[in-house]
């Protein structure tokens, strides 16, 4: 996936190992604009877009070829200036019949769908926002447990209100009572527990309330497989790190 205003957001597959690509999807109007895309396996992927005419977008391929936008009539609105983040690919969520992704910006909120974007919600969540560059930037999801982290990529050693967790699909939400160290931009399973990671240090934490450091390095985003495994992360310069078996 590539982001940009429009055609610059576009979506492409390869079968072989990064040898060749085909275009599968490109935006079209200046206000689309691709935050991240998630794949459960090879054929079952959704894609998340800024609002157009008021109201976010979701992609999905169920085939592995093809992608179509979901009916947004029962989707709320988007606030003014509401948006998603596309800075580590994690603002959207995808798990059997939930899809759910954070926004920023005038409000840090959590978008849900329990039937595969037929209908859905959006709730206010603790994670700190009020300005263009706050909000939710990335969050796990497992039925209905939700981690959400964040925070002010324009002021990233400040830890307040930047990691809470939802037990009940986003409805009601707590926050961290041991916060990670600063603005988090991803966040990931690790283990029998979660990893955050973010410019000035990364945590880990095994329920997403009480985070312990495990580091200072610059990361910027973070995976995991999903049939268990090591973590990956990456940060600027090339830097690429696995995170092994921890404990404390």
């Amino acid at each position: 996936m590539s982001s940009g205003e429009g055609p610059q957001s576009r979506i492409y597959k390869t079968t072989d190992g990064g040898k060749n690509w085909k275009l599968q999807y490109q935006g079209g109007g200046k206000a689309f604009f691709l935050d991240a895309l998630i794949c459960d396996d090879e054929k079952r992927c959704a894609a998340l877009s800024d609002p157009v005419d008021g109201k976010f977008v979701i992609l999905t391929n169920l085939d592995g070829e093809h992608w179509t936008e979901l009916p947004r009539e029962n989707m709320p609105a988007a606030l003014p200036n509401e948006g998603a983040f596309a800075a580590s690919n994690s603002s959207l969520c995808l798990d059997g019949k939930n899809i759910y992704f954070g926004t920023g910006g005038p409000a840090a909120r959590l978008f849900a769908s329990h039937d595969l974007g037929r209908t859905w919600t959006a709730a206010e969540t603790p994670i700190v926002s009020g300005n263009a560059s706050s909000g939710i930037f990335s969050i796990f999801c497992d039925e209905r447990t939700i981690i959400a982290v964040g925070g002010d990529y324009q002021d990233p050693a400040r830890a307040y209100k930047n990691a809470a967790v939802s037990r009940d699909g986003g409805k009601t939400w707590e926050v961290a009572t041991q916060l990670p160290g600063g603005y988090r931009s991803a966040v990931g399973k690790y283990g029998g527990g979660f990893v955050a990671v973010g410019p000035n240090g990364s945590e880990i934490s095994p329920d997403g309330l009480r985070w312990n450091s495990i580091g200072s390095v610059n990361f910027n985003a973070y995976a995991f497989p999903l049939s268990g495994g090591a973590g990956w992360a990456v940060g600027p310069h090339g830097t690429v790190a696995k995170f092994l078996n921890w404990t404390k």
